[in-house]
């Protein structure tokens, strides 16, 4: 193999469709005030479920980013998806033009895709007959369709690829663009997660496997990463993208610059199909990985953005991941878990909080974990409850963890020239 040259590779646009905010600055002053997006489901009758709430995308209007006729052509997946990465393009004020086009691409992670479109599709099957079953359920459904209709609509002819890790897709896609512009394969990305999974046989399946929450009276305490009663996940929805750019280009342009990704480790537990691994022996290595990648030492980490997402397996075994990949710099690190605020996004989660590691970076702001008010004993970190802090933040880790064992963890910093 020849010796590539590494491109600095940094962010310099971002977006976010959540379930606190529809916008980077709704989003970014809801985690730092603690605005709990979690209640009643309101998308469909959850009458008949054991588990009747979710952080779901409120007053979100997909004509502000498209025609009415592209809106009704595509799942609320892809919608914010595609919109999140205008916001993101917007923001990074980067145009795609016949002169760059062919340098910019697009990842865009899922863990579902387009269920809604399919259960409802499949209800006109058995209701109505084949034959009635629209001709664009198949580009509708289908998992890569966020980041194809993306790359449509905003004229990325570069790499493109869909992630589908579960719930470590989100991140997946920002790994994965950030080593092809890294390797000169792209001079900019288009990057992140999205997901639309609140509907029933969604909220069926999950519940079945006893992962939801079914705080059910109380949702805005239903949520609690990390708490000693903490009794499954919230489920949620929206997208997180982040546009990753190689540094030479974005000086050339004068981008506004956010913060320099440094680091991706990914691993799998080889383990069980939803379960972590005792101990996260996996996730400790994907987190070491991501330390080494970067050319780091723990005791450089200011803040970890965790997966925490309120089931009693997750918790407790990324506390210990954490401790086996940091040691004794574990203690002195902030962690904290924004799925107490919007509930766990599935594939779109680790679009959502790279979002927010990186704008702990860029603003020395730590999002709390809100709901904290028993410590589980065995998670005795410095988890940030209830408030958010001012501290500086050097370097920040965002972890994703997702059924299936597949484990990612991303590494950014503060940019300085030298």
């Amino acid at each position: 193999m020849t010796n590539i040259e590494l491109k600095r590779v940094v962010v310099t646009g971002l977006g976010a469709i959540t379930p606190i905010g529809n916008t980077l600055t709704e989003y970014w002053d809801g985690l730092l005030s603690g605005r709990n997006g979690i209640g009643p489901i309101t998308l469909f009758d959850p009458s008949r479920h054991d588990c009747r709430i979710a952080g779901e995308v409120k007053g979100f209007d997909p004509h502000l980013y498209m025609e009415r006729k592209e809106a009704k052509r595509m799942d609320r997946f892809a919608q914010f998806g595609v919109s999140a990465s205008k916001q993101a393009l917007a923001d990074a004020q980067f145009v795609i033009n016949d002169l760059n086009a062919e340098q910019v691409g697009a990842i865009i992670g899922t863990g579902i895709g387009g269920l809604k479109v399919l259960e409802d599709q499949q209800e006109i099957y058995l209701t109505r007959g084949p034959d009635r079953c629209s001709p664009f359920m198949i580009p509708m459904m289908i998992a890569n369709m966020a980041a194809g209709l993306t790359a449509i609509h905003t004229g990325a002819k570069g790499p493109n690829n869909c992630t589908v890790t579960a719930c470590a897709a989100g991140s997946n896609a920002i790994g994965d663009a950030f080593r092809l512009v890294q390797r000169g394969y792209a001079q900019a990305m288009i990057c992140g997660g999205t997901e639309a999974a609140v509907t029933p046989l969604s909220l069926a399946g999950f519940a079945a496997c006893k992962a939801l929450s079914t705080r059910n009276d109380d949702p805005t305490q239903a949520c609690r990463p990390f708490d000693r009663d903490r009794d499954g996940f919230v489920m949620g929805e929206g997208s997180g993208i982040l546009i990753l750019e190689e540094l030479e280009h974005a000086l050339s342009r004068g981008a506004k610059i956010y913060a320099e990704i440094i680091g991706y480790g990914m691993t799998c537990d080889a383990y069980h199909i939803t379960s972590p691994v005792p101990g996260g022996e996996g996730a400790a290595r994907a987190i070491q990985l991501a330390l080494k990648d970067a050319g780091i030492t723990p005791e450089q980490v200011s803040y970890i953005n965790a997966h925490g997402t309120s089931t009693p397996a997750n918790d407790s075994t990324e506390t210990a991941a954490i401790k086996t990949a940091l040691g004794e710099s574990a203690a002195q690190v902030a962690v904290s878990s924004t799925k107490s605020m919007t509930g766990h996004l599935l594939g779109g989660s680790g679009g959502i909080e790279a979002v927010a590691t990186v704008m702990a970076v860029a603003n020395d702001q730590i999002p709390p974990t809100i709901n904290l008010e028993n410590p589980d004993p065995a998670c005795d970190l410095d988890y940030v409850p209830h408030k958010s802090r001012h501290q500086i933040v050097e370097v920040a880790l965002s972890n994703s963890f997702g059924f299936g064992g597949h484990n990612v963890t991303l590494a950014f910093k503060k940019y300085r020239q030298s």
